[in-house]
This record gives structure tokens, sequence and C-alpha cells, in this order.
């Protein structure tokens, strides 16, 4: 028996170690080190994937989010409708600005937030509507967009886990105004430190954009707007230049181990697999199962004073296999929100107690991956 991590990078970096020296190479012997052609290069390249008009790149997902709102002139007294169950990100940057997250429940199947609650959300305070398309799992663009559309709503898509999902053949990151990626290194794709984008159909917005992260300077010298120091690293687009073209490969890779994750864990009484929605391509940012038995859950915590997810994660550990939680608090429950007013949001608040992402990465072998499913049977099987 090996030990199967969550996450291994550097597999990835051995199957394409020789195109990423030789490009870092070339970068370092430039001396161009900020800005110049292979920014500017990776930015066509990475509209043209996502089908949209204008990608401008940026230091960060985090970056990407924050610059989105500014563009469109988020501030104090507007509402962005969001989900509580994301990385703190998506909702700091809406909060660094003055402005208010609205946060609704989510779908149990699919883990984002549930678009049956949307319009009820609304206010005349709302301005933008904020999307996850969590795990890599797309949301339905189609009624999303519909009501937005109704309401003159901006929306703005955090596609920060979800690089290459579609939407009816469509990609993520072009059905709203704006689009956020971030190329964290455990994203899809993925930089060797920090990086993000914003994509949009929109030419003002992809100036303002451009404006505002370069300290809100249309001009050299010439400053309109109080703006941020945000890039992109020469070295981080050259190396997103050379995994680009592997991306859609990769992705079908984890889509395949999503199928056999599918096959052989439906069968456990106790654990409910993630689900697809029709319509939509999920490209499997994370392979998150729902513990979910009240039989196993009383004895999980008469026996062990643990939850069932708890104790079936520290199991998996004993035996070798890592594991994560996304996210163990839902945001609205977070410290920092305790001041606001919130609806009621029982599904998020149980599924974070439920939640656990087994090991996903493209090159995950087959042993290892059958070394993860027995491993999670037996662990139950124990109980």
């Amino acid at each position: 028996m090996t030990n199967v991590p969550p996450l291994d990078l550097t597999r990835q970096y051995e199957i394409i170690r020789e195109q990423i020296n030789a490009k870092v190479q070339d970068v370092l012997a430039s001396g161009r080190y900020i800005g110049g052609s292979i920014v500017d290069d990776f930015e066509k390249q990475f509209a043209k994937y996502i089908d949209v008009s204008h990608c401008v790149s940026c230091n960060s997902g985090t970056d990407a989010l924050f610059l989105a709102l500014r563009a469109v002139n988020i501030g104090p007294g507007d509402e962005v409708i969001t989900t509580p169950f994301t990385f703190f990100a998506t909702t700091e940057v809406i909060s660094a600005l003055g402005a208010t997250p609205i946060f609704i429940d989510i779908n149990p199947q699919t883990f984002n937030l549930d678009i049956q609650q949307l319009e009820a959300a609304i206010t005349e305070k709302t301005k933008v509507i904020l999307p996850v398309h969590l795990f890599g799992q797309p949301l339905d663009m189609t009624q999303l967009m519909a009501i937005a559309r109704q309401y003159n709503l901006i929306v703005i898509e955090d596609c920060a886990q979800a690089t290459g999902a579609e939407w009816h053949n469509q990609k993520i990151g072009s059905f709203g105004d704006i689009g956020c990626f971030s190329f964290f290194p455990t994203k899809n794709l993925g930089a060797f430190g920090d990086g993000g984008a914003l994509t949009t159909n929109n030419p003002a917005i992809a100036a303002q954009v451009r404006m505002l992260k370069n300290h809100g300077q249309s001009d050299k010298y010439f400053y309109e707007n109080i703006g941020i120091n945000s890039r992109l690293d020469t070295i981080q687009a050259a190396i997103l230049q050379v995994k680009l073209p592997y991306l859609d490969s990769w992705n079908q890779q984890r889509r395949d181990l999503a199928d056999i994750y599918h096959k052989f864990i439906s069968g456990i009484s106790a654990v409910v697999p993630p689900q697809e929605l029709a319509g939509g391509r999920c490209i499997w940012n994370q392979y998150t199962i729902m513990l979910k038995s009240q039989e196993l859950e009383a004895t999980a915590k008469s026996r062990f004073s643990s939850s069932l997810r708890d104790w079936v994660r520290a199991q998996l550990q004993n035996k070798g296999i890592g594991s994560a939680i996304y996210y163990p608090t839902p945001l609205h429950l977070q410290p920092v929100y305790k001041s606001l007013a919130h609806r009621q949001l029982p599904v998020v608040e149980q599924i974070c107690h439920q939640v656990l992402s087994l090991p996903m990465f493209p090159e995950l072998s087959t042993p290892q991956q059958e070394q993860v499913i027995f491993a999670l049977k037996d662990s139950l099987q124990e109980l």
C-alpha cells in the first residue's frame, strides 16, 4: 500500500518538464520579467479558448473578482447575491468595496447556489449576481441569465474552479458580463504561483479593468482612478502558455476518474456522490461526496465522539488516503459576517458537516483510485 495524496502537482510537472523549463529559461534570458509579448499572447490565447473578445490578466483570482466589481462601480449601498458555500475571496471583495453580500442557499445535488431561490433575494439595492461554479460544476446559466436580464442585473461569474467547464457546449466565463478565473497552482489550469484573469465581450469593461489593474493609469503618469497594482508575471504567463493546450485532455482525465468514482461509490448507501447537471460539462476540480446516514452518524458519535464525515476522514488517513474538507463553515456563519441579517440557509448548514473531497488530479493512477475506493468502503464497514 502507498499513500495517496488529495493532489500531486509534481506528476504534471514531470510530464511537461522540458517545455516548462525551456519556456522559463527564455523569459529569464529575455530580461523582460513584467508584461511584454508573452503576457499579451497568453491573454489572446485564453480569450480564444473561452470564446470571448477580451481577456485581461491579473495577479490572482481574488484580484479578478475585485477588479470586476470595481469595473461595474459596485460600492456602499449595493447588494451582490452569491453563495455561502465557496472560498472566502468571493465575498471578501464584495465587503472590501463596502457592498453587502446577500446569501442564498445551495442546491444539495450540485453544491451551487439554488437558482429557485434567486428571485426572492432580489431587492432595489441588488446590482450584481455573482454565481460560483463550485468544484468545476457549471451552474445552469440559461436560467440565471434569464433572471438577470429580467431584472437588469450584472452577472459576474466566479470561474476560479471551473476553467474549461461548459454549459450547453459554451465555456463558463462567457455567459455573464465578466468571468473571473484563478490560476492558483491547485486549479485545473494552474500556474507555479498566483495568477488570474477576467474575460468579457464588453470592450468598455475590458478597458476599465486594464486601467484599474495598472494603478488607475489611462496613460503613462496620468491617473483617472484610484487603482491597484495587479499583474500576471511574465514567467507565470509563459508557464500557462505551455499548459493551456493540455487543459482539455487533463479535464477529460478528471472526468474519466469521476466516472469510475461514480460507478463504485454509487452502491455505498451512506455515500452520496456528486451529480452533474444535464447540459453541463463538469471538469471536477474537486470530487466531493456527502456522507449521509442517520444510523451510521449516530454510531460514529456514540463510539468515537465525532461526526460520520470526520470519522471517515480519519480512517482514510490511517489507511494512507488524503482527503480535504471544502468548506467546514459556510460564509454566512463566519465571524466577520455575524452583524449581517441572514435568511435561513438550512441546506448549506447541514452539508458543511457532510462533505468530503476525495483525491482528484489527472495523473491519479488506477491502482491509487482503487485504493481510495476500497479504503472508503472498508472504513464504513468498520462502523
